[in-house]
């Protein structure tokens, strides 16, 4: 009963929010993630009433299924975008984009950590500032497309922003499993090829695999089924077993064997999508389908955020620094690389801009770097606080950024009983 309790106030404290949002002009998202804050353990949860909000963070950590199903819909979502008569159009821009802004931001994050931990080397080690930069490279897949979908963008900017977020995550795993192979290294003396080069790449080679594998045996299910409905539960229920299968974890020798189930369900989506003519029609029901999960997922984000992480004045000084930085590197390594590859002017102004939200992937990055021990959880504590900023100011600045580029239409997006009432007014006129 409790369950039920929570995640129904979870889902009308983030609609009703949503319409305050609204007048405000701000994001959706936004709305979720505050609201989430307000029933979260620190403010209403911490009344300790029964249902109405969630009492400590192990309550909220109840739900994470709800967490990795959304992150592998949105994935599948992204998956989508990635449709072969596009990508021969942007898909070598969009390559250089996101390999370079994702290295520039871990460069000029660990040359700004480094440089504070020679002013604060007790409150900062050396092996936290270089995990730190790797960190910084991941951006937020969720915040992104749900303001693109929110506001339905549409225009050479949200066609390449989309592909380099995917790629940014991909490109973030190397650079993160070698940066923590460093860190790794500084904290116990010992260097690790394998853990360095070998896992992250077998990582992104298996999941792309796994992803490619499951897009195949989709639409070969597909296949057998011709009512919408049928066919929109075997897409339920692939993406519910690709997201099951890739969270599989086994050893082989001194090897471990893992999936970024980001990447695997966005391969998933990639592949069906290229491969299956009803692909779009189907991808819009399972958008409409997973509607209610996502408000969930974000509520529940803003109910994890941790606000302890403000009661330690050092900390929030590292995050602070660690925030401008990364939003150096991400705006300057995308306008670089965007002007490099020749790309639309809109593109090379506000690209950089849609590509600070940062959540789920930093935040399992941390999570790993639990393993360097009291540097890690230095880590987590900074990374925490980036997010909660980045979360909350992010989808603003996306949606900012789209609208100035002319890819979101200045009168915002048309309600469904608008469009229902005009339908009428124009079945009548005829």
């Amino acid at each position: 009963m409790e369950a039920l309790l929570s995640l129904s106030v979870a889902l009308l404290a983030g609609l009703l929010l949503s319409r305050l949002a609204k007048l405000a002009k701000l994001p959706a998202v936004t709305a979720y993630l505050i609201a989430g804050i307000l029933i979260g353990p620190y403010l209403l949860g911490a009344l300790n009433i029964t249902g109405l909000g969630f009492s400590s963070m192990e309550k909220v950590k109840t739900f994470s299924i709800l967490c990795d199903v959304a992150l592998g819909f949105i994935a599948f979502s992204i998956g989508n975008e990635f449709r072969l008569s596009q990508l021969k159009k942007i898909g070598k821009q969009a390559t250089i984009v996101g390999i370079f802004q994702a290295v520039v931001t871990t460069l000029i994050v660990d040359a700004a950590l480094i440089l504070l931990h020679l002013i604060i080397p007790e409150k900062l080690p050396l092996s936290a500032a270089i995990t730190l930069g790797a960190i910084a490279s991941a951006t937020a897949p969720a915040a992104t497309l749900m303001v693109v979908k929110q506001y339905k963008a549409k225009g050479p900017l949200t066609n390449i922003l989309l592909p380099v977020v995917a790629l940014d995550d991909a490109v973030g795993l190397v650079l993160f499993a070698v940066s923590f192979g460093v860190a790794k290294a500084l904290v116990s003396g010992v260097v690790d090829v394998v853990s360095i080069v070998v896992e992250p790449l077998l990582e992104i080679v298996l999941s792309l695999g796994l992803g490619g594998l499951m897009g195949l045996l989709f639409h070969l299910c597909e296949r057998f089924f011709h009512s919408r409905s049928k066919r929109l539960s075997v897409s339920i229920a692939f993406v519910f077993l690709t997201i099951g299968l890739s969270m599989l974890k086994f050893k082989i020798g001194s090897v471990h064997i893992g999936f970024s189930s980001l990447l695997t369900c966005m391969m998933l989506g990639t592949v069906f999508c290229n491969i299956c003519d009803f692909s779009e029609e189907l991808m819009e029901r399972v958008d409409r389908w997973t509607a209610p999960l996502f408000v969930l997922f974000f509520v529940l984000s803003g109910a994890e955020l941790e606000l302890s992480v403000f009661a330690d004045i050092m900390i929030v000084l590292v995050g602070v620094v660690y925030i401008a930085s990364r939003s150096a590197g991400k705006y300057s390594g995308a306008y670089l690389s965007a002007k490099l590859s020749k790309c639309d002017d809109n593109i090379v102004k506000y690209l950089g801009v849609t590509l600070l939200p940062q959540a789920g992937v930093a935040l399992g990055m941390a999570m790993k770097a639990g393993e360097l021990g009291a540097e890690g959880a230095i880590i987590a504590q900074i990374t925490l606080f980036a997010v909660l900023i980045y979360e909350l100011v992010g989808p603003l600045l996306t949606k900012i950024a789209l609208t100035k580029a002319g890819d979101i239409n200045p009168e915002g997006k048309t309600s469904a009983r608008h469009e229902h009432a005009k339908k009428i007014a124009e079945s009548q006129a005829q």
